[in-house]
């Protein structure tokens, strides 16, 4: 693995288990770790005990509907990554229930070369509907929140990056997070952006043997770096975009994290923006591209309150007040140009 001892560790802020969550916190625009600051939970308590004792808990709230996991053979040591040509995956997506998961996972503790096994952003409002009776949810500013549930062995989750707002709590085991800013995209090598792992596009770097022939600019991405350790009862908050790759460290792991984001509910992902200019932009000729440049950064990246003053509030359309209604109509409008 790279030398963690290079990389500065990420900002620390010591809140009160369970207190408010300041202004200062969430405006942030750089990872901060939180200390202790689920420590309340009975979920960390019991997992500090044995991870047999969170296991039953856990199950106390379990629906009894079957899941989906990640199991790897021994050889990927924990890597769930594409296989070699990038024509697939080095592991394979199944499906079993909690108790089922939880039992191999116990079994393959004591295992010398253990099977990988990952449950990754299971929906954890719907499979362990009780689970907030004791471990009281993170204030964020949402009604509701995407609550996410990671469970598994020593995993690694390969470097991504979520739109949302992201507080990351260690329930038990540990977890090493590395994590570099948005702008340093170009220099991590990310692969496909339609065939991922799991849902999000992935660096194609192997943090733990980097291959710096293969990807020399990576090198300027670790100059930009941070890193931080979650031990149970820690929380973790990082900003919307900012690429993080995750190391679950203990034969037993369990997190769960809160997903938010800031924008009323009909706005649309960005990534959609994206994949409509690769189709529509990206093979224009380089003078035509300059000029749709320029349309972008006028009407959305430079774009200033007044910027439309000159048009009548009534006719100024998708140039005016964005609401519910006019996103309504401005997707309508796509379809009937896509759908050709």
């Amino acid at each position: 693995m790279v030398n963690t001892l290079d990389i500065p560790a990420c900002q620390t802020l010591q809140l009160s288990p369970g207190k408010a969550l300041p202004a200062a916190l969430l405006e942030s625009t750089v990872p901060v770790k939180l200390p202790g600051y689920i420590a309340h939970w009975q979920a960390v308590q019991l997992g500090i005990e044995s991870s047999e004792a969170l296991s039953k808990q856990m199950l106390t709230y379990y629906t009894g509907e079957a899941l989906g996991f990640f199991y790897g053979k021994p050889e990927i040591q924990g890597r769930f990554f594409y296989n070699d040509t990038l024509t697939g995956f080095n592991f394979d997506k199944v499906a079993a229930t909690l108790d089922t998961v939880l039992q191999r996972l116990h079994q393959e503790a004591s295992a010398a070369e253990p099977h990988s096994l990952f449950i990754g952003g299971t929906h954890l409002q719907h499979y362990l509907p009780g689970f907030e009776q004791h471990n009281p949810p993170v204030p964020v500013p949402h009604a509701q929140p995407r609550n996410g549930l990671w469970i598994g062995n020593q995993t690694r989750v390969a470097i991504h990056q979520d739109l949302p707002l992201n507080i990351a709590c260690c329930v038990a085991g540990s977890r090493h997070f590395t994590l570099f800013p948005p702008n340093q995209t170009a220099n991590l090598y990310i692969g496909p952006l339609d065939v991922t792992p799991s849902g999000q596009p992935v660096s194609l770097v192997d943090l733990h043997n980097i291959d710096y022939q293969k990807y020399p600019k990576f090198k300027t991405a670790l100059q930009h770096a941070q890193v931080t350790e979650l031990e149970p009862g820690d929380a973790l908050f990082i900003p919307s975009m900012w690429w993080h790759e995750v190391s679950a460290l203990a034969p037993f792991n369990v997190l769960v994290n809160y997903w938010w984001r800031t924008t009323p509910d009909y706005v649309d992902a960005p990534v959609n923006a994206l994949y409509h200019a690769l189709l529509a932009i990206a093979h224009l000729p380089g003078n035509e591209k300059q000029i749709w440049q320029d349309m972008f950064n006028h009407y959305v990246f430079e774009s200033t309150p007044d910027a439309n003053a000159h048009i009548p509030e009534h006719a100024r359309g998708p140039l005016g007040e964005m609401n519910d209604a006019m996103a309504r109509r401005i997707r309508s409008v796509l379809l009937q140009s896509l759908n050709r």
